[in-house]
């Protein structure tokens, strides 16, 4: 079973609907940061996006869950931090220190 901790979002101005970035550990033995977070195109929920990095002409992964039910572990953890940290009012003031202890 994935254990996934430490997760940890830090808010950004929005902007083309990408609200923060998320970052945490599985397993306590693999970290994985610069999960993009961003608000769906019809307002309704997030998704999420994975780093990548541009080689010319395309842009290639750097990582991503390769299977549906990862994602959807992936996912799950992120987007009830994300509920946690918003229902205490913390991404109108974009913060960058809102951490799990």
């Amino acid at each position: 079973m994935m254990k996934i901790s430490e997760i940890n979002i830090q808010f950004i101005k929005p902007a083309d609907g990408l609200i923060g970035f998320a970052s945490l550990v599985i397993n306590d033995e693999l970290y994985l940061g610069s999960i993009g977070i961003h608000q769906r195109l019809d307002g309704e929920g997030y998704r999420l996006t994975y780093p990548t990095k541009k080689t010319d002409p395309t842009r290639r992964p750097l990582f991503h869950p390769i299977n549906r039910m990862t994602s959807q572990i992936i996912e799950g953890a992120i987007f009830t931090k994300l509920k946690e940290v918003m229902s205490k009012g913390y991404a109108g003031h974009y913060r960058t220190d809102i951490a799990e202890g």
